[in-house]
């Protein structure tokens, strides 16, 4: 098995959005805001080779949005999609399995592209992977959370006949390395990928925790559908890595990819960053 760390570009959204009730004054040292309270926020997924399965880890904005959308999210950097694919020695024809964390626009965006004015799977032999739970509070959202479920994202997944679902069972195997845990706070069925790796435990942290910024407990983002259930699921989640001495890898912090954690007087904080790449 192989990890790669598969780039895709930066976006911007608001600082207070995503810190929730955490002053400015507090949560700006984390992530400066710029003038117009935006910050800056990572586009990272993950792409994992293990045997015959090349998976892709959730697949960043995408760029099949129009001029107006892409104005409100500032999308900006070096790094793109099949860019990182390349650096990588791959080419997103040899993924086979896309695994949707969920299908926000910032998830699920490039899992579709437009060929021949039709929205078609960008990965013409994956099998794309999500959960019926998830799916269903996804085609069927509520008003709040409707701005991030765009119908050109995931409508044309099903129609293409490549979308099959995981069973939502606790720490369900996808494959002999990687399980799968639920998380529900942040949106319903959320999905977060658990990997054997080099006799470590790496977790693909998705939005449980998008930054190493978002560890103490109260830091909490707005756009989270059920607040009070991530504080559950980040206590629960942070003791267990702890103890276990997990390896966090985070898609949207925007200095560091990997932390492992330690216990402080504060409580539960980051011991160390690194890449990906350093783990030897």
């Amino acid at each position: 098995m192989k990890l790669y760390s598969i780039n895709t570009g930066f976006f911007k959204l608001d600082g207070g959005a995503m810190f929730g009730v955490v002053p400015k004054s507090m949560w700006n040292k984390l992530n400066p805001a710029d003038e117009n309270n935006l910050c800056t926020w990572a586009l990272r997924c993950l792409l994992i080779e293990d045997g015959n399965r090349l998976i892709l880890v959730d697949t960043g904005v995408g760029n099949k949005q129009d001029a107006k959308f892409f104005g409100h999210y500032y999308l900006h950097g070096d790094h793109s999609l099949d860019k990182s694919l390349a650096e990588s020695g791959f080419h997103r024809n040899d993924i086979t399995d896309v695994f949707l964390t969920h299908l926000h626009f910032d998830h699920v965006g490039g899992a579709i592209v437009i060929e021949n004015n039709k929205m078609v799977p960008a990965f013409k032999n994956a099998t794309y992977w999500s959960n019926e739970q998830h799916w269903q509070w996804a085609i069927k959202p509520n008003d709040r959370e409707k701005a991030s479920f765009l119908k050109e994202n995931i409508q044309p997944i099903q129609d293409s006949g490549k979308l099959k679902m995981i069973e939502v069972i606790e720490d369900i195997s996808f494959t002999e390395n990687i399980s799968v845990r639920f998380v529900n706070g942040h949106t319903k069925g959320m999905m977060l990928p658990q990997i054997s790796y080099r006799g470590r435990t790496i977790v693909y942290m998705a939005d449980l925790l998008p930054s190493t910024g978002h560890i103490p407990i109260p830091y909490v983002m707005a756009y989270d559908m059920f607040p009070l259930t991530t504080l559950q699921e980040k206590k629960a989640f942070l003791q267990e890595a702890l103890q276990n001495n997990f390896i966090l890898f985070f898609e949207h912090d925007p200095f560091q990819e990997c932390c492992t954690l330690t216990m402080t007087e504060k409580g539960i904080r980051v011991k160390d960053t690194f890449k990906l790449d350093d783990l030897k």
